[in-house]
């Protein structure tokens, strides 16, 4: 467990490392903020690429992970973590080789996420609404959200596939990099 006292030096070390590189972090806060308008403007490419990514991140994963189950062959679950590396390496094939239709089942994925997250997220707030008090109605219109969101990806399937995840990615970009942005200016005025 981290004390009071080491929390508060961890806490003035990242204080001052913002304040020193608070260049650094209005860069990136721009760059996301860029690559999320642009994912904006143009979802049905930004959903292509996250597909593609993914697929590398798969295939590059997976083949990480035979070289270590390889050296570790004699190590117990030897089986289990081969599978699983391969499974990964021809997860990445799939995506990488079909990239149009892995966007189309990502799509599907993600609609089924958010419905599943919106219905937690409801039931969440209803058995907490009297703990929470006035708090717990934003729990439930955030599940809500989550079940439109849903309903818009899934009953506007297959044309949906073009721009949820394009949209969704270029939100969060441009989420983020806003972010980075405060982030990197009230570092420069001292306001961290």
């Amino acid at each position: 467990m981290t004390s009071p006292e080491e929390f508060s030096r961890l806490q003035s070390e990242m204080n001052q490392a913002v304040k020193a590189h608070w260049k650094a972090f209005l860069f990136e806060g721009i760059l996301l903020a860029v690559l999320g308008i642009a994912a904006l403007v143009l979802p049905p490419l930004a959903s292509l690429a996250t597909a593609i990514f993914l697929g590398w991140m798969f295939l590059i994963g997976g083949i990480g992970g035979l070289i270590a189950t390889y050296w570790a062959r004699s190590t117990p679950g030897f089986w289990w973590s081969l599978i699983s590396a391969a499974l990964a390496v021809l997860t990445g094939l799939l995506l990488l080789a079909r990239p149009i239709q892995a966007v189309l089942t990502l799509t599907i994925v993600l609609g089924a996420y958010f419905l599943a997250e919106g219905v937690a997220t409801i039931m969440y707030a209803l058995e907490h609404r009297r703990e929470l008090s006035g708090r717990w109605s934003w729990l439930l219109i955030a599940g809500l959200v989550d079940i439109a969101i849903s309903f818009m990806v899934i009953t506007g399937l297959p044309s949906s596939a073009e721009w949820a995840i394009g949209v969704l990615v270029g939100i969060n970009l441009l989420f983020g990099g806003a972010t980075m942005i405060g982030m990197a200016l009230a570092a420069r005025n001292g306001n961290t």
